[in-house]
């Protein structure tokens, strides 16, 4: 981006690290030397050798040679070559050809828009400039205004809105605080209102480079972005720029490369890219729009403020110049307003109109598309039906909210939209019907939130459909015929939905989400690429044909209600069980306590085993006994995380089975002893216990998990005492026993875990340490100022001590030197204290 400062930015470091090298070189405006004449990369060779060995004679015949006689002089000396400007990658070439053509240690600065340049000439490092803070735009302007770090009284709030209009670009910020210096409030005041109307034409030539130096194409998405798509999630500029016959992809990433756009993530993205350019980007590409016909809207190519596009569909001025509208004006607007304007724009390829519901109100008999449309988006579409006299020979997407339509053509029209590939319906009331066999070359469907559609005709085959989407509509029955390329499939909230029939071949689908329909069965069928699988409230399933092959998960969700975090493992199981006085839909002559289980299961998409079967057997059925319940979690041989929560009375007692396990949880459970199994698990290196407070005790032979490094127990009011065998464990680093009040001591010879950096007796009835404790160097104690006080006066007779642990070796002695740290715990706040232990 022209005017961020590389080149002053690049001068500042040359000037400061030059003395370091034997020769130096400082090459301004490359890219308009070297274009200038046939001579100009020669002439830049000649400087370069001239600056560097300081030989005013050098004669360089042409640019071969100049590389010749480059990589043969310099290749002695550590030089510092700065090229500024550069914009393509023969100038490289020509001027720092290779890193053998300086000697090691030299430096070569490049200073470009183009990151394509450096990219395609493997430049090592690429530093992005980043633009100035507010408060560095800010000192930088008073330093050329006001000759001084800050303003002159009385000029505050106005300097404030002209660093404001800078956003942070130093060649406006300087150009503006040369202007403005020395003049008075009234000159200063008069210059900002300008500004809103009139950009700074300093700015402005810079910026335009990059403009100029683009493709006819790039151009266009250039300016499709600057006055219409700004903002827009990067994957919905694609379809418009695509409607309208570019290459979006490759041209975006030529934007970006530039630094004319940016692409990156909105907080609120979830993930989705969306679209930026600064403020002074969009600025010139709108007076590139503006410029040829100022004061004649109507002639622009496109249209984006709202007072003009009324004044010209007011006054019938629409023109054919006009390729894409986009009208988003505070109020309604009445049927002469649009029609006759818009019958006019005879070439409009892009319209946008956000009018509110029935905010618009046209005479039947004059309503009038553009059949040039390649993509539309109306919000308030005040027709029941696409115009007659619209052909659609063109439109590619088509996207419609809050509207009147009931379907896409009236009784007798049905014409087929043979280029149509987006169609989308949002909470459109009065939508009912939709015939796909209209629309035969359609990727993307859409029917959302539209709570009277009852039917979709789908043909025999839609061979290009790639995403179905039809949420909270009163669909009963869906037969979705042959659609092999089929990624996405979202029925949510179908509340009707009873038959589903699934295209034969289903080798393609990802994505799966019937939540809350009444399916009774599902036929998976083979699904090798399924990664989610959704299925919230479907109570009324009870039978899902599921072979191996379509159980490699990303998600696997009954129920959505509670997330889970999330989890670096790649093969995890979260089941939640919940008591319910509801009927078992499969064994409803059952007394046995009943469940609703939520299960959210992620799968190693490289292991070659299903579980979906044996899982969605465990969360159909809700009155699992423990059998089967433990059958089902113990049958999963590479999960590598699980966690059990909720009113689970027994744990599993065949866990020894899941030789991968690495972390075991168990929250809020009802268990009252764990399976001596747990001790079989050689590779786990996590066992947490939360708010189990039935839980009584631990197994004997705990002490066999070697491979644990943390054990993590708390809230376990009923845990009476920790076995001494933990201190085989020679790999444990945290021991946390919060809240577990009916501990009253540790194991004697904890002094044994040599590993052990993390001791929480917080809420514990520990009220004295075993002495080996003191054997452990960097150990950090967590507690509260009860049980820091009791260790504080405790007093340990010891005979002896090892002298190599840097501790004193006779009785009764203080030590000099700390041992570790207590955190104490006072209102929410943490003070971290050094205890001084007497023995």
């Amino acid at each position: 981006m022209g005017g961020a400062g590389k080149t002053t930015l690049a001068r500042a470091i040359f000037d400061q690290i030059s003395i370091q090298f034997e020769g130096e070189s400082f090459i301004e405006n490359v890219r308009e030397v070297s274009k200038a004449s046939s001579e100009g990369l020669k002439n830049l060779q000649k400087q370069v050798l001239t600056d560097v060995l300081k030989d005013k004679n050098i004669e360089v015949s042409s640019v071969s040679g100049g590389k010749h006689m480059m990589q043969r002089r310099m290749r002695g000396r550590k030089v510092l070559v700065v090229l500024d400007d550069v914009d393509h990658k023969d100038q490289l070439e020509a001027l720092a050809g290779d890193l053998n053509w300086f000697k090691p240690g030299s430096r070569v600065i490049i200073a470009t828009r183009e990151k394509q340049v450096l990219v395609a000439h493997r430049v090592s490092l690429i530093h992005n400039v980043t633009l100035l803070s507010q408060a560095e735009a800010g000192c930088l302007f008073n330093r050329h205004a006001f000759g001084r770090e800050n303003p002159i009284q009385g000029y505050e709030e106005l300097s404030r809105q002209v660093v404001q209009y800078a956003h942070g670009l130093p060649l406006t910020i300087k150009v503006l605080g040369s202007f403005l210096c020395g003049q008075s409030e009234p000159y200063w005041v008069d210059a900002i209102e300008r500004l809103k109307k009139i950009p700074l034409k300093a700015t402005m030539e810079r910026l335009e480079i990059s403009f100029d130096g683009l493709e006819d194409d790039y151009k266009e998405i250039f300016l499709d972005v600057a006055c219409i798509l700004k903002g827009w999630r990067k994957k919905d500029a694609i379809r418009v720029l695509e409607s309208r016959g570019f290459h979006a992809k490759v041209g975006l990433r030529v934007l970006e490369q530039k630094s004319l756009i940016t692409i990156s993530e909105k907080w609120l993205g979830i993930g989705s890219m969306y679209l930026g350019m600064h403020d002074h980007l969009e600025e010139m590409g709108r007076n590139i729009v503006r410029r040829s016909h100022p004061d004649e809207p109507q002639r622009h190519s496109r249209l984006w403020v709202n007072e003009e596009i009324e004044d010209i569909l007011t006054n019938d001025l629409g023109t054919q110049a006009t390729k894409c509208l986009y009208f988003d004006p505070w109020g309604g607007f009445s049927a002469e307003v649009a029609v006759k304007g818009l019958a006019k724009m005879k070439d409009l390829r892009y319209l946008h109109i956000s009018s509110g519901k029935n905010a618009v109100h046209f005479d039947r008999v004059s309503e009038y598309l553009p059949s040039s449309l390649r993509f539309m988006r109306w919000r308030g579409f005040p027709f029941s039906s696409l115009p007659k006299t619209f052909q659609g020979k063109y439109l590619v997407g088509l996207e419609m909210d809050k509207s009147d339509i009931v379907k896409l053509w009236e009784d007798g029209e049905e014409k087929v939209l043979h280029n149509l590939r987006f169609l989308y319906f949002y909470w459109c009331s009065n939508l009912q019907t939709l015939d796909l066999r209209l629309a035969p070359n359609l990727e993307q469907l859409t029917i959302d939130s539209c709570r009277d559609f009852v039917e979709l005709q789908m043909p025999a085959e839609s061979l290009k459909l790639k995403c179905l989407v039809l949420t909270d509509s009163k669909l009963k029955t869906l037969h979705l015929g042959n659609t092999p390329n089929l990624e996405k499939l979202i029925l949510k909230g179908c509340n009707d939905l009873v038959e589903l029939q699934m295209p034969a071949e289903r080798l393609k689908l990802e994505y799966i989400d019937f939540s809350d329909t009444k399916l009774k069965t599902l036929d998976l069928g083979l699904t090798p690429n399924l990664e989610w699988l959704k299925l919230k409230n479907c109570y009324d399933l009870v039978e899902i044909n599921a072979p191996i092959g379509c159980g490699r998960f990303k998600s696997f969700v009954f129920d959505k209600r509670y997330q889970p975090a999330e989890a670096g493992s790649v093969s995890e199981l979260h089941l939640i069980a919940e008591p319910t006085d509801d009927d078992c839909p499969l064994h409803s002559d059952n007394d046995s306590p009943k469940f609703r289980f939520r299960c959210y299961y992620k799968e190693d998409p490289n292991s070659s085993f299903g579980n979906l079967e044996r899982l969605i057997s465990l969360g159909l059925c809700a009155c699992t006994n423990l059998e089967s319940f433990s059958r089902s979690i113990c049958g999963l041989q590479c999960l590598t995380k699980l966690t059990l929560e909720g009113s689970i009375t027994e744990a599993p007692p065949c866990l020894d089975q899941l030789d991968c396990l690495e972390e075991l949880t168990f929250s809020y459970t009802e268990i009252k002893h764990l399976p001596d199994s747990i001790c079989k698990l050689k590779h786990l290196k996590s066992l947490k216990i939360k708010s189990c407070w039935l839980l009584e005790k631990l197994p004997d032979d705990i002490g066999r998990l070697e491979s644990l490094e943390k054990l993590i127990l708390s809230d376990c009011s009923h845990l009476q005492d920790i076995p001494n065998n933990i201190c085989k464990m020679k790999f444990i680093n945290t021991l946390r026993l919060r809240g577990c009040i009916r501990v009253v001591e540790l194991p004697e010879d904890i002094g044994c875990l040599e590993d052990l950096k993390e001791l929480n007796v917080e809420g514990t009835g520990i009220t004295r340490l075993p002495r080996s404790i003191f054997q452990l160097r960097g150990l950090r104690i967590v507690g509260t100022s009860d049980e820091q006080e009791a260790f504080v006066n405790q007093r340990i007779t010891v005979s002896q001590v090892n002298s190599d642990r840097g501790m004193v070796s006779h009785t009764d002695s203080t030590f000099s030197n700390t041992l570790f740290q207590f955190d104490l715990s006072r209102s929410g706040e943490q003070e971290a204290i050094a205890i001084q232990l007497r023995w």
